[in-house]
């Protein structure tokens, strides 16, 4: 488990920007999003840290980027950990 279960945006926007997606690859998530004025949580995995974006499985062969700027928070998805 990991030891920080929820990274604010702000620690990823300064200079460790490149390294602040990285140990979330692979790794079911829960991305809190900010589209206007409206923040919603969106469940998947990451796939890969693009720069100015990161590319997420939110379903069945459904992948997105999302804008960096856009993103509040990193979670790790509780209920991946739930038993079926």
């Amino acid at each position: 488990m990991r030891d920080c279960r929820t990274r604010q945006a702000e620690l990823s926007r300064g200079p460790g920007v490149d390294n602040a997606f990285k140990a979330w690859i692979g790794q079911p998530v829960v991305l809190q999003v900010a589209l206007g004025d409206i923040k919603v949580p969106l469940r998947g995995k990451l796939l890969k840290d693009g720069g100015e974006t990161v590319r997420m499985r939110i379903g069945e062969g459904w992948d997105v980027d999302i804008y960096k700027a856009m993103i509040l928070a990193v979670e790790e998805d509780a209920m991946v950990l739930l038993p079926a």
